[in-house]
């Protein structure tokens, strides 16, 4: 957007991209956050990320919306802003840009908390840092506003006992590696998507061979991407701590899955995070989305969990 500041610049590498040929969720967030540092800098904070630094920004939510794909080699760029600054949080906008065509690759609203930067406790912005925040107050385009996904608070249902209950599966089981954590000793927050990423197929391989059954003209390969994300971080596991991954089908409509994963500490059952994703079958060849049709919408329903939400 013009007079929004550069806060990224870079590429797609081709280790950054996954079966379906295009870049994988993870680095999309992991751009963001690098784009983070950027604005924490513009406000006074520029040792925010830094091992020795008091105070950093601790991502707590973030609202993804995917609009067109990124693959190998492509040139890419970030713009940010503030759209709401609270005591100690604040809601910003980064728009990842193709850099070569000026169309937007992705859009992202991620709520950061100011915090002590070991402890990770809250305290209120400085009044330069409030300030200089203000200066950079944007209005949400409407391409970044949530289209299928509800951003309102929510007072997470997750647990292990209802996860049991719902009979989610476990698409994912670990431990953090001190790589995978930031310079805090925090589980950096690309973890949480990629972690999903790397299990999802567990749960959509079938729900997409529903879909593609049932297809006019059945495509040949199909793969999936995802619309729309929302993650909640409820807490930030370290190196060493181990995870789970309990996932499941909210439900469908004529074009997208809508699904939910829960992140928990396996013995304990506390809950890392909650994630909610709206989701696609895609036809590789065609590079297009394959449509839910009646039978296929009908079994996909007959597996999804009621009651089943972030």
């Amino acid at each position: 957007m013009e007079g929004w500041p550069e806060v990224w610049r870079g590429g797609v590498n081709t280790w950054e991209c996954d079966e379906m040929g295009h870049m994988n969720v993870r680095f999309y967030v992991a751009k963001a956050v690098e784009g983070l540092a950027s604005l924490a800098a513009l406000i006074g904070l520029p040792e925010a990320f830094c091992a020795d630094a008091t105070s950093t920004l601790l991502v707590r939510e973030q609202h993804i919306r995917f609009h067109r794909e990124a693959h190998a080699g492509a040139a890419l760029h970030m713009v940010g802003g503030f759209a709401e600054i609270g005591e100690s949080e604040a809601r910003l906008i980064q728009l990842l840009i193709h850099s070569n065509s000026g169309e937007i690759c992705a859009t992202f609203q991620t709520v950061v908390v100011h915090a002590t930067a070991r402890e990770g406790l809250a305290f209120p912005w400085s009044a330069r840092s409030r300030s200089l925040a203000e200066a950079l107050v944007v209005e949400i385009p409407e391409r970044a506003r949530a289209r299928s996904v509800d951003l309102s608070p929510v007072s997470s249902i997750a647990s292990a006992t209802l996860a049991d209950e719902l009979d989610l599966l476990r698409i994912g089981l670990g431990v953090l590696s001190p790589q995978e954590c930031d310079t805090f000793g925090r589980m950096r927050p690309e973890l949480f998507i990629g972690r999903v990423s790397d299990g999802i197929g567990r749960l959509v391989q079938p729900l997409r061979q529903a879909v593609a059954d049932h297809a006019p003209g059945k495509p040949a390969r199909t793969g999936g991407a995802v619309l729309e994300y929302r993650l909640i971080q409820l807490d930030w596991p370290r190196a060493g701590e181990r995870f789970e991954l309990r996932s499941g089908l909210i439900g469908a409509d004529a074009r997208t899955m809508r699904l939910a994963h829960w992140m928990l500490e396996p013995g304990t059952g506390k809950v890392w995070g909650v994630s909610e994703a709206v989701a696609v079958t895609f036809d590789l060849d065609a590079r297009k989305v394959v449509p839910i049709e009646g039978p296929a919408h009908a079994a996909l329903m007959a597996q999804a969990k009621a009651g089943l939400a972030l």
